[in-house]
Parts: C-alpha cells; sequence; structure tokens
C-alpha cells in the first residue's frame, strides 16, 4: 500500500500527460498536490516538515530556473539580432552533399543551438531549413530531433545536469565525467541515425568517416569541458569544436556546388561575437581567481535543521543549495546577454522595439516551463522529505535487484517523454534514482548517469517538442507520423545507454 500510494503522484502525471494530453505546467501542479495530501494524510508529514520542504523547494527552483530564463535570454538576443539565422544560412556554403548538410545542419548545427538555447530551438530553427533545402517535412523534423538528444544534459548552458545536482544534492564534479562519457559515445551513434534518417544506409556507408570523426570530436571535446568544471557548457564547447572540425570534412564532401550566392564572412563573424563573449564571460569567472572571489562574496543559503515524519523517517540536518548571487551560472548568462546585446547593437542589427520583442519573447516561452519545474521540483522535495522517495527506491531495489542498472535509463527516458524534458525527468527522477543505488550498492554516478543520458536521448520524442518541430516544417496535424519514425530510433538509443550503465556497474567503475 505505501508503493502505491508513494507512485500516485508519478503515475497521475504520466496519465495526465500521456493519457489525457496535458500540458507539463498542469499536470505538474496535480502531481505536487497529489504528492501533499499524500504526504501529509498518510505519511506523516507535518506542518513544520511542509514549510522546510517549500522553502528548499523554492531555492532549488530558483537555482535551475536562473540558468533556463537567462539562456532563453541570450538565444533571443542573438535571434533577434538575426544572429541564428545568418549562421543557418551560411553552413549550406559549406557543402551541397545532402548527407553531409544533415550532419552539418541538422547534428553539429542543432547541438550547437541546444548548448545555447534548448526549449525545442533546434528543431524549431533547424526544420524549415532543411526544407528550403530540398528535405522531405517529415526528415526535416526527423533530422535535428535525433541530431540534438546527445547534447541535451550539458545542453542549455547545463540546466538539466543542474537540475540533476540539485534533486541529488551531489556535486557536479562527481556526476558529471560518466554522463559526459555516455553521451560523448552515443553522439557517434547519433549522427549515423542523422544520415540514416536523410538518405538511408547508403548514407551511413559513405559518410562513415566523417561521422566517425565528429561524433569523436564533439563527445571528446564535451568531455573535456565538463570535467574542467565547465559543464554548463560543456555541449557547447562541444558542438563548437564539431563546426570547426565540420568545416575541412565539408569541404571534400561538397557535392556538386552551385551556390550562387557569397557567404558574407564579415556578418558570420558579428553572428558568432555573441557566442564568443559568453565563452569569454564564464572563462574569465572561472579562470580569474580575483574575478572568481570577488563575484563570489554574495551568498544565498539556508541552514535545515533536523526533521522528521510521524512516522519517524528523517531527514538530517543540513544546509540547502548555495546560490552565489553575482557568480550564478544564470547570472553569468545575464552578463553574457547584456554585452552580446550591445556588440549587435552596435554593428546595426536591430531595429526598433528590440529590447520590448527581445523580453516579450523570452517570458512567452519560458513562463510555462518554469511553472512545470517550480511544482515538480515542489512535487519532488516534499516526496523526498516525507519518506515517499525511499519507499519507491526500496520498493525498486526489492523488485529489480541486479537489473536495476540496465532499468535505470529507461526510468529517465520515461521521465522526459512524460515531463516533456530532461530538466523535469532529473527533477522527479533524480533522488529515487540515487536512493535505489544506495540500497543496492551500486555507483550512484554511474546509475545518474544513465539517468540523465536515457532522459536526453529520449526527450526528442517529448510531444511538446514534436508539435513545435511539426508545426515549422509545415506538417501540423501530422504529428503522429513524427513520433512513430522517431520510436525506433529512441528505443534503440536508450538501450545503448541501458547497456553502457549495465557493463560500468559489471567492471566496477
Amino acid at each position: 500500500m505505501s508503493f502505491i500510494l508513494a507512485l500516485t503522484p508519478i503515475i497521475l502525471i504520466l496519465f495526465l500527460m500521456v493519457g489525457l494530453r496535458w500540458g507539463a505546467s498542469r499536470a505538474g501542479g496535480a502531481g505536487y498536490l497529489t504528492a501533499l495530501l499524500i504526504a501529509f494524510s498518510y505519511f506523516g508529514a507535518g506542518q513544520e516538515l511542509l514549510a522546510y520542504a517549500h522553502t528548499k523547494a523554492l531555492l532549488l527552483t530558483l537555482d535551475v530556473l536562473l540558468i533556463i530564463w537567462a539562456a532563453f535570454l541570450l538565444y533571443r538576443v542573438a535571434d533577434e539580432a538575426g544572429a541564428i539565422r545568418t549562421i543557418g544560412n551560411a553552413l549550406p556554403h559549406l557543402t551541397n552533399d545532402r548527407g553531409m548538410q544533415a550532419l552539418i545542419i541538422g547534428w553539429v548545427f542543432a547541438s550547437f543551438l541546444q548548448g545555447v538555447g534548448g526549449f525545442g530551438v533546434p528543431v524549431a530553427v533547424i526544420a524549415p531549413l532543411l526544407v528550403g533545402l530540398g528535405f522531405t517535412p517529415l526528415a526535416a523534423v526527423l533530422i535535428p530531433s535525433i541530431g540534438h538528444g546527445w547534447s541535451v544534459t550539458f545542453g542549455s548552458l547545463g540546466s538539466s545536469f543542474q537540475a540533476l545536482m540539485a534533486s541529488t544534492g551531489l556535486a557536479g564534479d562527481y556526476l558529471a565525467p560518466p554522463a559526459a562519457i555516455f553521451l560523448g559515445i552515443s553522439a557517434v551513434f547519433v549522427g549515423g541515425m542523422v544520415a540514416h534518417a536523410a538518405s538511408g544506409w547508403r548514407a551511413v556507408r559513405r559518410l562513415l568517416l566523417p561521422i566517425s570523426v565528429l561524433g569523436i570530436t564533439m563527445g571528446i571535446g564535451q568531455y573535456l569541458v565538463v570535467i574542467s568544471g565547465l559543464w554548463n557548457i560543456g555541449a557547447f564547447g562541444g558542438s563548437l569544436l564539431g563546426l570547426l572540425v565540420g568545416y575541412p570534412l565539408a569541404r571534400r564532401f561538397r557535392g556538386d556546388q552551385n551556390n550562387r550566392d557569397r557567404l558574407n564572412v564579415r556578418a558570420l563573424m558579428v553572428a558568432l561575437s555573441g557566442y564568443a563573449l559568453l565563452v569569454v564571460v564564464i572563462l574569465g569567472v572561472q579562470l580569474i581567481p580575483v574575478v572568481k572571489d570577488f563575484l563570489g562574496q554574495v551568498v544565498i543559503q539556508v541552514d535545515f535543521p533536523e526533521i522528521k515524519t510521524s512516522l519517524s523517517y528523517v531527514t538530517p540536518a543540513g544546509a540547502g543549495r548555495k546560490l552565489p548571487v553575482f557568480r550564478h551560472t544564470g547570472v553569468l548568462l545575464f552578463y553574457a546577454s547584456v554585452l552580446a546585446f550591445l556588440v549587435y547593437r552596435r554593428a546595426g542589427l536591430y531595429t526598433s522595439g528590440a529590447i520590448k520583442r527581445i523580453l516579450d519573447g523570452t517570458l512567452r516561452r519560458v513562463l510555462t516551463s518554469s511553472v512545470s519545474i517550480a511544482s515538480m521540483v515542489m512535487m519532488a522535495v516534499i516526496m523526498e522529505h516525507a519518506g515517499m522517495t525511499d519507499t519507491l527506491a526500496r520498493g525498486l531495489a526489492d523488485g529489480m535487484g541486479v537489473l536495476f542498472p540496465g532499468v535505470a535509463p529507461w526510468i529517465g527516458a520515461l521521465g522526459a517523454f512524460m515531463t516533456g524534458s530532461n530538466t523535469n525527468s532529473n527533477v522527479v527522477f533524480g533522488a529515487l534514482q540515487l536512493r535505489t543505488a544506495e540500497l543496492l550498492g551500486y555507483s550512484a554516478a554511474i546509475i545518474l548517469a544513465g539517468q540523465t543520458a536515457g532522459a536526453a536521448l529520449a526527450s526528442i520524442m517529448a510531444p511538446t517538442k514534436v508539435v513545435v518541430g511539426a508545426s515549422t516544417a509545415g506538417m501540423a496535424g501530422k504529428e503522429g507520423d513524427v513520433l512513430r519514425a522517431l520510436v525506433g530510433y529512441t528505443a534503440l538509443l536508450v538501450m545503448f545507454i541501458s547497456f553502457l550503465t549495465g557493463l560500468a556497474n559489471l567492471l566496477g567503475f
């Protein structure tokens, strides 16, 4: 009975989103209220416990949302200046080979956009671009959908990974390396699937060299950035290396060159300058001790006492999430956004009313996702403090045992599909996966790498992303066709992560 009640909020969210097609914000709110009621009435969570849980959830929510808000603000600053369009239009000049266009635009550039934007941006931007290059509408949606999946966890300036750290309380330098390895290896398979979606197995065989080189380059690039502590620009750094390496590869696989328009190099450099400033800001703060110490002086952190339920489930005393006010990743992104705006304005890329359009566009896009994340964070924290997460973990440990490492990525994948994002999946299931790993004696870092990697690769099938992609490629009303086509690719990728997770635990990593 305890296990069923503890599972009820999660099952409810799944039913409302998949069965009744509710949005994540409404379903998340229903899940939160259900968890609150069950925690209070059955698991013995008193008013004091719930008050502390809500306070802690508020800090965790702010930690994640600051990055999400600022990441999309930077994207809107660049998009309003036409920088995204300029970069996208420059890429077809590299090659007319259909397969290479899919790889460079639908895989590498899609990953770059995920690194700096997220929120369905890669598919929304790239699908119409591919249609304009002659791809079928279905292929135009499939290619970037598949192509950006490997970069989701360390994309959106690390918001999904931030959520994983927040929900588990574990440090980034412990969680990041195995997650980066799993996703880096999967990048090569993603490239093969992009080529297959574009032109079938013949394209995969013909383009095996660029697929391998680009996949290995981006995977290793992301890993090196991540282990250096710059996990918030992991996908950005890896995909940027991919763009640089992709240039000579694209020149080798050029196809029939018939581009009559000359590439405007100056406009391209100006467009890229906004993202160059992002790198300068983040590296400057991370690597210059004086700047790092100065900006880190003001910190928000709350110490919480030991609290327990009437059923004697204890949450130990400890400090809540530490938020350095002027050095938080989200604040650094805000600095970069302001600097990028000034550069683009100096270059004359804005028209009247640009600031209002940037802010309005940012608010419209992040408002719904912010509500869903806030409600799901509150649900997850309440479940954890009431002992509901522990109950679920013990049930999973008893029921799965040695099979759990292989199942963990599928739990993450289910969370991403039902909540619409890797971030929400990490919030809902992060603590559960951690507790189950602890009970079974498995490496928490490996299990959580499987969680977030499975969620990242399955997030490409989230209904909200599919709807956005289909609408921009002229496939509104045919979302079912896209989902059916994505199922096979997604299942193979999650299955591969499941294999890696099981293998890593078997070998004792």
